[in-house]
């Protein structure tokens, strides 16, 4: 009798795929050609509040034509490591195009954290052949490392916002604070609590489920004990995590 290789979807699964989601700044993108043949190519990346994921895309580039044509679409996190890459953990995601209205709320989030997670991208992001596309996800594959594979969906992946609007728009002020005021903490949170090497650590966002962080080309993801949905209540987790840290160093 065959054995199936696709493990049971747990939390451990749930909290890996989310937080390849979340930490990764580039992926391999591959679109349909308008002949239905598959066309791969590099894009960097960041993702929206909920974690779906965002790209910054030329008119004048092959998949940008092809996402137009058919929004369908595959993206490939594949951080990789030291030694065999395929004994580190991928995920391969199915998701949806949509063009983002620039001028909207949606947009002009959308391209503070995205410029927050790729800050270079400032030199061209303005440019008027250039648009935000978020890809609005489907199911995923999750290869953990060797004998690690789960299937997943949207729902395993993004992160419930449907009671956090507040939280939302209290993140490029709480970003901005936290940033400014609280850069000890935000040192701590990434050498304390999640191993880094010490520097001038950034958040470069903030969500119901964590925060990301961010020094110069790295980034790491720092995930809450439970979701917050209220800037209350970010607060009171952020001191938490501080405090935490604090007593760790």
């Amino acid at each position: 009798m065959a054995i199936d290789p696709i493990r049971p979807t747990d939390a451990t699964a749930r909290g890996l795929a989310k937080t390849l989601l979340r930490s990764t700044r580039s992926a391999a993108l591959a679109t349909l050609t308008r002949e239905g043949h598959p066309f791969a190519s590099l894009t960097s990346l960041a993702t929206d509040v909920d974690g779906t994921p965002l790209i910054l895309i030329s008119a004048l580039s092959g998949h940008t034509g092809n996402l137009e044509a058919d929004p369908r679409a595959s993206l490939l996190l594949a951080p990789g490591g030291k030694g065999d890459p395929l004994a580190h953990p991928r995920i391969t995601l199915q998701v949806r195009a949509q063009k983002v209205e620039r001028d909207s709320a949606e947009g002009r989030r959308i391209r503070r954290r995205f410029l927050a997670r790729q800050p270079k991208a400032s030199l061209y992001a303005d440019f008027p052949d250039f648009s935000f596309f978020a890809l609005r996800l489907g199911r995923a594959s999750l290869n953990g490392g060797f004998g690690k594979a789960y299937e997943l969906e949207a729902a395993d992946l993004v992160s419930d916002c449907t009671q956090a609007q507040a939280l939302i728009e209290a993140e490029e002020g709480a970003v901005a604070h936290m940033n400014a005021d609280h850069a000890d903490a935000v040192r701590l949170y990434a050498t304390a609590l999640l191993g880094a090497k010490d520097g001038a650590w950034r958040i470069s966002g903030l969500d119901p489920d964590g925060c990301d962080l961010s020094l110069g080309d790295k980034v790491l993801r720092l995930n809450f004990d439970e979701p917050v949905t209220s800037p209350d209540a970010l607060r009171k987790t952020l001191v938490a995590l501080a405090a935490k840290a604090r007593a760790g160093s």
